[in-house]
């Protein structure tokens, strides 16, 4: 056994620990378990939306994306940028009705706001397809960061069981809490490591931050500008616009709205969280210099990027360090998934069919979904399933499907009905589904148009679909006339 291990261990030890230690002195009934009490400041809240964002799949994903593609990774900079000014305006309104209403969930919010628990089901299942496949995901990187950092003496699948019942503990015990207090500690470990990573490495390797761009751009010229195809500039808006709608929308993202103690909490936070972007800018340093130390990746092995060059860089218990702060980034986001979608499971699919349900019931049942919930994600990233990559592809556009619904209820006059709702998120969801599970594109499936409208995220098209439907439905269903669109922007 190397040390590398015993340090990864021994974090994860610590982890679990600290996530059961949450509990203390609190009650878990099931507001308690699901938005702690709503009484997060805003260090807490705000470890929770970082938790949340910065996942394996930054830790991972942002530095392989940077490999493998270049200039197109900078979107990410942009989306995340874009997502905090919709939240400073946006979240302190959903966290005032959620707070007044006693609502614990996203559906909860849009059933209410609607007066339809039909919506809220229907929100329900659209939220938990697209969780499973972001749950496999931070299972699957777990799985990766453990068997590299490890020097393959723990293998993938062994990593990503062990992480699967680290999850359920304390995710069922512990509830929010739990991840949140573990969120403190990773936030800690990740900025260290990516600020460690993001200088040290292109210094020591190309001589500074100024000569690894001049030395990734000499070797592969164009690499670090976007695409006239593909991901062009027309992918990049689309997408970047896409993206910061679609993070908002997340239904463990609402949990964490919920825990909050005061409005402002909110404004702080969007102030502070683009501080995060710095980080991630580091991590694509690391991909940039991967290029030029460990090149020749392929495929998903460019995911591999940032442990490829830490492992040939550095002792090893360096790299149980690095190992340690991935794992940590997989438990966190990992548990509220896991609570998330047994959450909307048990409230609001399972309990409107039992109309003498109680909310003590309710908790129970959740608890009890998690290891469930925990298992279908484990199976899948043991799998290892094609599917689940395609469903992953669309669960951020499936989720956007929401913000139509969520953005116009914040009126004080709402022109839309539960009728144009529900029917503007199937449609929107239909569209998506087609075209990721048809593999279709705007370009093949309309030749003729001009080049900058071919590479438009297929998740936008989906999002004009659904409002045009939910309008025309609402329309309808309200007996009235269709509103104008300067009447519908406003």
């Amino acid at each position: 056994m190397n040390i590398a291990i015993v340090i990864i261990a021994v974090v994860t030890v610590l982890a679990l620990a600290l996530g059961l230690s949450a509990r203390a002195q609190h009650r878990m009934n099931l507001e308690e378990w699901t938005v702690g009490g709503r009484h997060f400041g805003a260090v807490l809240v705000f470890m929770l939306l970082a938790g949340e964002i910065y996942t394996t799949f930054t830790f991972l994903g942002a530095s392989g994306f940077a490999y493998g593609f270049g200039g197109p990774a900078f979107y990410t900079i942009g989306y995340l940028t874009l997502t905090y000014v919709f939240a400073y305006f946006l979240l302190p309104k959903i966290w005032r009705y959620g707070r007044s209403h006693g609502l614990v969930t996203q559906p909860d919010f849009l059933a209410h706001k609607y007066d339809s628990p039909a919506l809220g089901a229907l929100v329900a299942l659209v939220s938990i397809v697209a969780l499973v496949p972001y749950l496999v995901l931070q299972l699957t990187g777990l799985g990766i960061i453990v068997e590299v950092a490890s020097y393959g003496e723990v293998s993938k699948t062994a990593a990503i069981i062990i992480g699967t019942v680290v999850v359920t503990l304390y995710g069922t015990i512990s509830g929010i809490r739990g991840s949140a207090w573990t969120a403190v500690v990773k936030d800690i470990m990740i900025i260290g490591v990516v600020v460690f990573l993001g200088l040290y490495l292109p210094f020591h390797y190309l001589g500074g931050i100024g000569k690894m761009f001049a030395a990734v751009n000499a070797a592969k010229p164009g690499f670090l500008a976007l695409p006239a195809h593909g991901q062009s500039v027309s992918w990049f808006v689309s997408t970047i616009l896409l993206t910061s709608l679609g993070v908002l929308m997340w239904p463990h993202h609402f949990g964490a709205i919920f825990t909050a103690s005061n409005a402002n909490v909110f404004r702080k936070n969007a102030v502070l969280l683009p501080l995060y972007q710095l980080v991630l800018l580091l991590v694509f340093f690391v991909g940039f210099t991967a290029v030029m130390v460990v090149p020749g990746l392929k495929g998903a092995a460019t995911n591999m990027a940032l442990l490829k060059i830490s492992v040939a860089a550095f002792p090893p218990w360096i790299v149980g360090i690095i190992g340690a702060t991935g794992v940590l980034t997989a438990l966190v986001p990992g548990s509220l998934l896991v609570m998330s979608a047994a959450t909307l499971l048990a409230r609001n699919i399972v309990a409107p069919l039992n109309p003498r349900q109680t909310d003590e019931g309710t908790a129970r049942l959740a608890k009890l979904f998690v290891p469930v919930i925990a298992a279908v994600g484990c199976y899948f990233a043991v799998a290892g399933s094609s599917t689940i990559v395609a469903l992953l592809l669309m669960g951020m556009a499936f989720v956007t499907q929401l913000a139509p619904a969520v953005v116009f209820s914040l009126r004080k006059r709402n022109p839309l009905t539960k009728e144009g709702v529900s029917a503007g998120i199937i449609a929107g969801v239909a569209v998506v589904a087609y075209f990721n599970l048809a593999h279709e594109t705007i370009g093949k499936l309309l030749p003729g148009l001009p080049d900058v409208l071919k590479d438009i995220n297929v998740g936008i098209v989906a999002l004009l679909v659904n409002v045009l439907v939910l309008t025309v439905v609402s329309v309808v269903t309200a007996g009235r006339r269709l509103p104008l669109a300067s009447e519908v922007i406003k």
